[in-house]
């Protein structure tokens, strides 16, 4: 039985949402990674708006798990969806979806990266990632990827890196374990030995966000060779393929650079390639290539 565009109709969704994001300190040590922005949207709304997109809304079909800086998860997703809050250190992107056993509880789910950064020109988000739906036979597990530059890498999938998104049967899901481990040992790497997965490309950009070059990267696609700037910050200097946060001020000059909300670059400052934040804070974010 299925939903809207091939969704299956008893379909839930879990967003991954407890990272610490060490590889952008400090920018995360006191934002949680799922609540940076990009393109002036936290990373966490990108993902939920995506699966409304495919139809999944509210706590009873979307759940959101949280850890490092929970309390903020918690209060940025209200009651949009089910909160999976865990104690102590995060337990893992198997870990996570094992502690929502009881909730996911015995549906198929969609598993989706708060850090993912995915935008397709040709499609709006969620009828973007609906291939990964389609045609599903409930059994394989699917990944959604691009095409990898060298198709043998390690960390591969048939030639494919992945892109965000998972689907996993509730049979792989039943048995999961409530310990610190990994989708990828955990389950995508025996269904791959077992010729039970199944990689489904994604033909929009992506970014994981996971470093201040791609967090810098993500954000300037979505400026899409322009500037964004927030209705409420103030720029008196010169901005050229940035994007400025909410409450910022911008005297000085900004070059392919992210003025975090309320973040100040002052008069004389030139700032080329680089996420500012705070009053005078800056994490240097060198392009790929």
């Amino acid at each position: 039985m299925t939903g809207g565009a091939g969704v299956p109709a008893e379909l839930c969704a879990v967003v991954l949402a407890a990272g610490e994001g060490t590889r952008l300190r400090p920018l995360t040590e006191r934002l949680p990674k799922a609540l940076c922005p990009v393109g002036n949207v936290p990373l966490l709304d990108r993902v939920l708006a995506r699966l409304a997109g495919l139809g999944l809304t509210g706590p009873g079909r979307v759940a959101v798990n949280a850890c490092y800086l929970g309390d903020q998860v918690v209060a940025h997703v209200g009651d949009r969806a089910h909160l999976s809050v865990e104690p102590g250190d995060p337990l893992g992107t198997a870990g996570g979806v094992a502690n929502l056993r009881d909730w996911i509880d015995g549906r198929p789910v969609l598993v989706g990266n708060a850090d993912a950064y995915l935008a397709d020109p040709a499609a709006a988000p969620g009828p973007d990632v609906a291939a990964l739906l389609d045609g599903w036979n409930g059994h394989t597990v699917r990944l959604l990827g691009q095409p990898a530059a060298n198709p043998t890498a390690p960390g591969t999938f048939a030639g494919h890196c992945f892109t965000g998104f998972s689907l996993l049967p509730w049979r792989l899901v039943r048995d999961l374990p409530v310990v610190v481990s990994d989708l990828v040992h955990a389950v995508w790497r025996p269904a791959e030995a077992a010729d039970a997965l199944e990689v489904v490309p994604y033909p929009g950009a992506f970014f994981d966000t996971g470093t201040p070059a791609d967090y810098l990267a993500a954000n300037l696609h979505a400026a899409a060779g322009g500037t964004l700037v927030a209705p409420s910050a103030t720029v008196t200097g010169r901005c050229v393929e940035s994007v400025i946060g909410a409450d910022a001020r911008v005297d000085g000059d900004v070059l392919r650079t992210v003025v975090w909300p309320g973040a100040t670059v002052r008069d004389g400052e030139r700032l080329v390639d680089v996420i500012r934040f705070g009053n005078g804070g800056t994490v240097p974010a060198t392009p790929h290539g």
